[in-house]
């Protein structure tokens, strides 16, 4: 089948990173992402269903591997070569269930590697312990940290890939219900969410809560809609680059919004707090209580720390790869800095245990998410379409995705 692919080159991967800094289009022409015809992959054992892919979205993730600007933390973390494409809606192939919708949790856990799960009704990102990422499965599959990374398995970038059973949540309801446009944005949702909820601990009791959201994309608009829906008595207060971006995060729940150079002003104004020093570098003597950072640069993650309260917490939702940062206030402020990579199951404040994507079906339809796709493009148009997404901020546009649905 003809798919999207990358292959490990390491003359390719340079050649992206030295490009992509002028033009991401650029990039993918010269950098190690492939349209080309590939084997199709084999079936990894029991237990595995062949998707065919509807709508796969384009995420940050995507665009730094693409560009040459992943961190290598993640080189044994990955199988060579592979299909990207973890932000899936597509629907079963094969028996009594073909034609059926679904949406694939990409994580590849516990039960797709055939190891014990950590605990009854554990979900694959659940756990403390990667090993089983890190390894070959008994039935072959490949390490990797989730599909769209796995040589195994393939990815949304393709006409079809392999799902496991631990990975699949069915859609129920009509396509007029819930449209694949709404359920393609169903996996960032989760990721904004599972960051929304690691808020939770740090406001509960507290008189007057502040959560402070830094950028607003798909995860940082995902995030904001994750706080509203359920941690609802807090005041949000979003930093924003574009106008677009701010109109959205006012409509998901945002109580101020401002441009993300007014943030700290912003946050003083709510918590009636001094700036110490002035200009851009003067922290802020208390703050908000948690700050949301979906940027992940050395810039926004310094900007978070220095208007976060003492003892307050960091969330890390934007994949920051490497900085350079002062750490000093961390270790004044006795701030907690926690990463959000993806999700799991989840505690709600009123006892119920559910699990994020979940939520995130019911979020996207409360949202009408769908509003956050741009445009979509077929895989033979990937570079207009990577281009778009690297370039989305300033194009007034969000979420950037490739549709499979008529080529199929």
């Amino acid at each position: 089948m003809k798919a999207l692919q990358i292959r490990r080159n390491i003359a390719r991967f340079g050649a992206a990173r030295v490009v992509g800094a002028v033009s991401p289009s650029g990039a993918t022409k010269v950098g190690p992402l492939e349209y080309r015809t590939i084997e199709d992959p084999e079936r990894p054992g029991d237990g595995w269903h062949r998707v065919r892919t509807r709508l796969a979205g384009i995420c940050g993730s995507d665009l730094s591997l693409i560009g040459g600007r992943a961190s290598t933390y993640f080189e044994s973390w990955v199988s060579f070569p592979f299909v990207p494409g973890h932000e899936v809606v597509g629907e079963l192939v094969d028996g009594d269930e073909a034609g059926t919708r679904v949406v694939l949790e990409p994580v590849l856990g516990h039960a797709a590697r055939d190891f014990p799960l950590p605990f009854d009704g554990a979900r694959p990102a659940d756990g403390d312990d990667y090993a089983h990422l890190a390894v070959t499965s008994q039935d072959g599959v490949e390490p990797a940290i989730q599909t769209g990374f796995c040589c195994s398995t393939g990815g949304g970038w393709a006409p079809w890939f392999w799902a496991h059973e631990s990975q699949l949540h069915r859609l129920n309801l009509p396509i007029n219900d819930l449209p694949d446009e709404r359920a393609v944005l169903i996996e960032p949702f989760a990721g904004g969410i599972h960051a929304a909820l690691l808020a939770a601990p740090i406001v509960e009791g507290r008189a007057n809560p502040v959560v402070a959201v830094l950028g607003a994309g798909t995860m940082g608009l995902a995030a904001i809609a994750g706080l509203r829906r359920y941690i609802p008595d807090i005041r949000i207060v979003v930093g924003a680059r574009y106008p677009h971006q701010r109109e959205l995060a006012l409509a998901f729940g945002a109580d101020v919004v401002v441009t993300a150079t007014e943030l700290d002003r912003a946050v003083r104004r709510e918590v009636g707090c001094h700036m110490l020093g002035g200009g851009e570098s003067g922290a802020l003597s208390s703050g908000a209580d948690v700050t949301i950072d979906a940027v992940g640069s050395s810039r926004s993650i310094a900007d978070s720390l220095r208007i976060t309260r003492p003892r307050g917490r960091v969330v890390l939702l934007g994949m920051p790869a490497h900085v350079e940062l002062d750490l000093t206030g961390l270790w004044h402020r006795e701030i907690d800095l926690k990463g959000a990579y993806t999700y799991g199951t989840e505690t709600l404040s009123d006892g119920t245990v559910t699990d994020t994507f979940h939520l995130a079906i019911d979020t996207v339809t409360a949202v009408e998410a769908e509003r956050l796709l741009s445009a979509t493009y077929s895989l033979d148009e990937h570079l207009d379409a990577i281009d778009h997404a690297a370039t989305a901020g300033r194009r007034g546009a969000i979420k950037i995705a490739f549709d499979l649905r008529e080529s199929n």
